[in-house]
């Protein structure tokens, strides 16, 4: 008997596919048939911290126009509209709809007054939250050091508002991704996702413009995140997510094999439709059962750093072997 079940901040997936914060999971009845196609779990689409903060500003003046502190105290609580407001609905109801972990996830760049909305995302239900945490660092005077606090600092506001785990999203642009990665876990965050990706650009010759450029992850992108998920395994200490590049089964078992708990999938659902979640799970139980493996416990990061025989070599080994095929 396989069993596909995972581990993941501290909640028990059927499976560990997850689907990906994108427009395939804005809506309850999107959940649904996310939910339906085998997800383990899923993480909804993201909401912009600007959204939260534009909802607030609105809600603040009509504060200002009351006369009573009861009421603006009231308004202060109820006043979560429009875009903010229909995102609690979304997690009410998908709650409802489905029997397997939903995640909030906001875009975030700041610890601005946006964090105390996560105290409504609890309230409603959500399993967790996943932070989309979208610096770039290209400013030539900010400190990378001082990046990174901006990074803590959130994590560790939003974890003093909530109780319910905290995973933390982010690029691939940092000078340490292990300095980082050990930062985010001591602030508070139970899981970390690798990586986000950011707006592709390109330019169009004609129009002299700059224009979106491959909407959809490729395999080929897969590879950063297996060099870092496996570098980071029993390093982290929380739950290790690989994401961008994921495709099809033999993605997923490679991630599995370099230490990722669960896999984060969004762009062949896209490309193949949401049966290819169907398809993956076909492949990762196949694939155990020809190599002897009743559960994922038995073979996740086996092929990682920690288990190189010269962990401190290990990217190294990798990289002569790729350019002179030293073995």
């Amino acid at each position: 008997m396989i069993n596909l079940s995972a581990k993941y901040m501290g909640m028990t997936l059927k499976n560990p596919i997850v689907v990906s914060s994108c427009s395939l999971s804005h809506s309850a009845e999107g959940v649904k048939r996310l939910a339906d196609a085998g997800a383990g779990a899923v993480v909804l689409k993201s909401l912009f911290e600007e959204q939260i903060l534009a909802d607030t500003q609105k809600m603040e003046m009509q504060a200002s126009a009351v006369a009573h502190p009861e009421e603006i105290d009231y308004l202060r609580q109820m006043g979560m509209n429009q875009k903010s407001d229909e995102y609690l609905e979304t997690i009410e109801k998908s709650k409802e709809a489905v029997d397997i972990p939903i995640i909030a996830s906001v875009n975030c760049v700041s610890d601005r007054s946006w964090t105390d909305y996560a105290k409504y995302i609890e309230a409603v239900g959500a399993d967790g939250i996943e932070l989309n945490i979208a610096l770039m660092p290209k400013n030539i005077e900010e400190n990378p050091a001082d990046i990174e606090k901006k990074i803590y600092k959130i994590i560790e506001v939003v974890k003093h508002n909530v109780n319910i785990p905290v995973a933390v999203k982010i690029g691939p642009y940092f000078t340490s991704m292990t300095r980082i990665a050990d930062g985010i876990r001591k602030s508070g965050a139970s899981a970390l996702v690798m990586f986000n990706r950011f707006y592709q650009p390109d330019i169009d010759v004609n129009t002299f413009e700059f224009q979106s450029k491959n909407r959809y992850s490729s395999p080929s992108e897969m590879s950063h995140t297996l060099r870092w998920i496996a570098i980071l395994y029993n390093k982290f200490g929380g739950n290790l997510v690989a994401n961008t590049g994921i495709h099809d089964g033999e993605a997923v078992v490679k991630q599995l094999l370099a230490g990722a708990s669960v896999v984060e999938i969004c762009s062949t659902l896209y490309i193949n439709g949401l049966g290819q979640i169907e398809n993956i799970l076909f492949y990762l139980e196949e694939w155990m059962r020809k190599n002897g493996y009743k559960n994922l416990e038995e073979f996740n990061g086996i092929i990682s750093q920690k288990n190189s025989l010269q962990p401190e070599y290990f990217e190294r080994q990798q990289y002569i072997r790729a350019l002179v095929g030293i073995d």
